[in-house]
């Protein structure tokens, strides 16, 4: 075997290797992300936090549920979800905990002025 024929040989297998893994990622179902914004009432940001926080504990399918202060608004969160799919997600809306608590911060919710949707790739 000449040496230009085994390269072409080595190259053909690195490119079938790396093609086999996005193709298998391909056929996982992908995760469902959310990170948004949130607006609390003025002062009402820990008493937000505390709703958000107690109704997260058994929602199935979900990987992580972060809350986080705002570094820059003294009435504003972030809230970062990873989810095992959209449908646990949209599932998770209908729990009565969450449903319980949804309703308990609406009157100190003043706003949703960002939300991204996103493919979690790596991480919890």
């Amino acid at each position: 075997m000449t040496h230009n024929r085994r390269d072409m040989l080595g190259l053909t297998a690195v490119m079938i290797a790396a093609t086999a893994i996005p193709t298998a990622a391909q056929e996982a179902k992908p995760r469902y992300g959310l990170i948004g914004q949130m607006l609390a009432s003025p002062g009402k940001r820990d008493e937000l936090v505390a709703i958000l926080t107690e109704a997260t504990g058994a929602m199935p399918g979900c990987l992580s549920y972060g809350v986080a202060l705002d570094s820059a608004n003294p009435d504003a969160l972030w809230i970062t979800e990873v989810w095992d799919s959209r449908e646990s997600h949209a599932a998770s809306l209908k729990l009565p905990a969450v449903r319980a608590a949804i309703s308990k911060a609406r009157p100190i919710i003043a706003g949703f002025p960002q939300h991204f949707e996103t493919v979690p790739v790596a991480g919890g």
